[in-house]
């Protein structure tokens, strides 16, 4: 390929850099998801990924004048060469309608039909030519659709009807970690649902796994050989749709997402009610807060209960954040079902994350302890007997600064900004949202810049913090935390007293592909969210495995990676889940009294000089000279409405990045912290994540076999392309219907993971 791409005049990195990213998710979810399809071929765990093929995937984030400004993600202008469209599987949904109750039993008329149509994009395993599926799916409308338009001759409104059915695959709803109640979004959500459980159904039918019927018919086995892994509760209605599926007994006929699927849901809450009502009898408030149907002035369905109700298995996806889910959001349900609640910290792909992104740090790894790593990457633990080894901390060292001139490089064609490749280079990249805390990271700042103003003849350790990430459009706060973080740069940036000591970047458009450039570079990773928020992060993992030392809370994998490395080797700051907890606990007290209220943010800015002045520059106009007035609402958040508790933890922070100057001056000291952290990070490969989940929730074992290479003699017919689209191998869980067999490994099983 290099040869043949070199004689055609072309380079394969500007090739790589043309390319654009598949954006089909919002922060993380989707990125996990990859990281997880990627450890599944690669454990030899035949699975398919199902999702939605986005016409437009997350938007293009523009910077103008300093304001977040959201351009169409046209991802597909030029087509996908990665992708291959399946129309012999294309399949009905249907929508809307009514039921009606004949003798020959329920029937659904009147319905708008959907077609989905499948593309494949093979999944790679590493070396071990298996190749996984992942498919998604694309809405099209039938021919015959709205017939009735063209039969009085308004053809126009047909057509465009008919683009209107195609909206359900049209465009990604650009929200993380929020609920939008919108009808296109749950349209979507069951549209992924619907295509996907009659593809399993239809695979399971025709794939025999050593029957002797032509087709299979009989479901008995069907809870031995499928499992399906719902990520998170977006695909939560595939419990009421399977459900329905059995029930009816006619898996091609769908109905509409009304009646029937409210019925169902109905049905399995009463049926949990009942059960919750012998156990707890008289207890008519444990009835109230375990319902799937919220009371109120209009009714709710609580998907996550639904989840939990019809799943065999339910996990968090960090140690702290699987305690959190027992201990408090779902500590009814666990108290009855224990047995059903595991944790499966997450993890993320090697390959990616390691090898193709920092090639220069794979290979002075590799020359150390083999390459047997990317497969296995506790095996990093190897590294420890190299920590006072003075050529490798040079070898690492040296790895550091070329990724952070390539870098600073990159900057300054894509972006016109020039930084100083030799100062800190303090990365905090991920969705702008309160709870990650932008702000906290905004205030440091700040105290950093009145401080030398204050002393400018002080020495100080130069530092580049890049801030990254993208608001959803409807989400003020976070659009004015993007404003605000552009501003502080454009006067910190041009303030001759400042000079080269403290630069303030804003990355705009963040993505994979600026990920996988910006986290090799990285010096500090900021992990700053408030206790008990961050359900995990991986982005946090990426850097650890990548040589960035990590400023955080005890959040999320934060926990656990302080455990692995050793806290004295993390910069660990501020409150604790359970100090967050107590403070809560203190303000329904004081509530109930009549007394202060539980965080008084006033308090900390009476008391705190450093911050009360930030505050107040933030509040006068002191970053918006044009507007005086511009950021107030961040103001009047951070001082009466702050859920996230920021004022809390400033003093820590600022403190603790203290710490992080020390250190950074002794650049020994500070890479063999960042050995320590590498050689640690083994745990955290979506390999050992996939691992727990096949043999703890799905019932499999992980296969090393490698299948032979194709076109040898042993392997003529095994040609990646033979596997796309083939039923394939068991992949995922949480069904009910009834309890998976974790014995039963005589045939081989198949399933998948619904990602949306």
């Amino acid at each position: 390929m290099f040869y043949f791409s070199q004689q055609l005049g072309l380079d394969l990195e500007e090739l790589e850099e043309i390319e654009e990213d598949a954006g089909l998710g919002n922060g993380g979810l989707g990125r996990l998801a990859a990281c997880f399809l990627d450890s599944m071929a690669t454990l030899g765990l035949g699975a398919y990924g199902y999702g939605i093929r986005y016409e437009f995937g997350i938007f293009n984030q523009k910077v103008v004048d300093g304001w977040q400004v959201e351009e169409a993600d046209d991802w597909l202008r030029y087509g996908n060469p990665w992708e291959k469209a399946r129309p012999e599987y294309m399949l009905p949904v249907h929508f809307y309608g009514r039921v009606d109750h004949t003798p020959d039993g329920i029937k659904w008329v009147d319905t708008q039909v959907i077609l989905a149509m499948p593309y494949d994009t093979p999944v790679p395993g590493y070396k071990n030519n298996t190749v996984n599926t992942m498919r998604l799916w694309s809405a099209k409308a039938p021919n015959d659709f709205n017939l009735e338009e063209f039969n009085v001759g308004d053809y126009i409104q047909a057509v465009l009807d008919r683009n209107l059915a195609e909206n359900i695959s049209r465009v990604l709803y650009p929200n993380d970690n929020f609920f939008e109640g919108k009808e296109l979004r749950l349209k979507q959500e069951y549209f992924v649902v619907a295509a996907t459980l009659q593809d399993i159904i239809r695979r399971f039918k025709s794939s025999k796994f050593g029957c002797r019927d032509p087709v299979r018919t009989c479901f008995e086995t069907f809870p031995d050989k499928v499992a399906i892994q719902l990520n998170d509760t977006h695909p939560a209605l595939s419990i009421p749709e399977l459900m329905r599926i059995f029930v009816v007994g006619f898996y091609f006929t769908f109905s509409p997402i009304c009646f029937w699927h409210l019925e169902i849901i109905y049905a399995i809450n009463q049926k949990h009610l009942d059960h919750v009502a012998a156990l707890y009898p008289g207890d008519i408030d444990r009835l109230r807060r375990m319902s799937v149907i919220e009371e109120g002035d209009c009714k709710r369905i609580n998907m996550a209960h639904l989840c939990v109700i019809g799943s065999h298995a339910i996990n968090g996806v960090a140690r702290i954040h699987s305690e959190i889910v027992k201990n408090s959001v779902f500590k009814d349900f666990y108290d009855i079902e224990p047995e059903k609640f595991q944790n499966k910290t997450n993890g993320i792909t090697p390959r990616r994350w390691l090898l193709l992104c920092n090639p220069g740090l794979s290979d002075i790894i590799a020359e150390k302890i083999g390459e047997d790593f990317l497969t296995d990457l506790s095996q990093l633990k190897k590294l420890l007997d190299f920590v006072d080894d003075e050529a490798f901390i040079r070898d690492v060292a040296k790895v550091k600064q070329e990724n952070k001139q390539k870098f600073s490089a990159y900057l300054v064609e894509q972006y016109k900004v020039k930084i100083n490749p030799s100062s800190m280079f303090d990365v905090h990249v991920k969705r702008i949202h309160e709870y990650k805390r932008q702000l906290l990271n905004c205030l440091h700042i700040i105290t950093l810049y009145n401080r030398i103003r204050k002393d400018p003849k002080k020495s100080y350790v130069p530092r580049t913090v890049m801030i990254g990430g993208k608001a959803a459009p409807g989400y003020h706060m976070a659009k004015m935390i993007i404003k605000l973080i552009t501003s502080i740069g454009d006067v910190v940036n041009n303030d001759p007293y400042i000079g080269e000591r403290l630069k303030v970047i804003f990355l705009e458009n963040y993505r994979v592909s600026l990920a996988e450039k910006v986290i090799p570079a990285a010096d500090l990773s900021e992990q700053i969210s408030t206790a008990g928020t961050e359900a995990s992060g991986t982005g946090n993992m990426k850097f650890m495995l990548n040589g960035a030392l990590t400023i955080g809370t005890m959040d999320g994998a934060n926990v656990e990676m302080a455990e692995e490395a050793g806290e004295e080797n993390l910069f660990i700051f501020g409150m604790r889940v359970e100090d967050v907890e107590a403070m809560d606990k203190k303000g329904l007290a004081d509530i109930i009294f009549v007394f202060s209220f539980r965080y008084n943010a006033k308090e900390y800015y009476d008391r705190i000089p450093e911050l009360r002045q930030a505050i107040d520059q933030i509040n006068s106009g002191f970053f918006s000279p044009d507007d005086p007035g511009r950021f107030r609402d961040i103001v009047n958040m951070l001082m009466y409405h702050d859920r996230f508790k920021v004022f809390a933890d400033y003093e820590a922070y600022i403190k603790c990045q203290g710490q992080v100057d020390q250190l950074y001056m002794n650049p020994r000291e500070w890479t063999k912290k960042v050995i320590k952290n590498i050689a640690c990070s083994g745990k955290f490969s979506s390999d050992r994540t996939i691992t727990e989940y096949a043999r703890e929730i799905w019932g499999v074992e992980p296969s090393a076999v490698k299948i032979p290479p194709p076109l040898t003699q042993s392997g003529a017919c095994r040609h990646p392309s033979f596997w796309v689209g083939l039923p394939t191998r068991l992949s995922c869980s949480p069904m009910n219907f009834p309890q998976m067999n974790p014995n039963s490994h005589s045939l081989p099983p198949f399933g998948c993971l619904i990602f949306i």
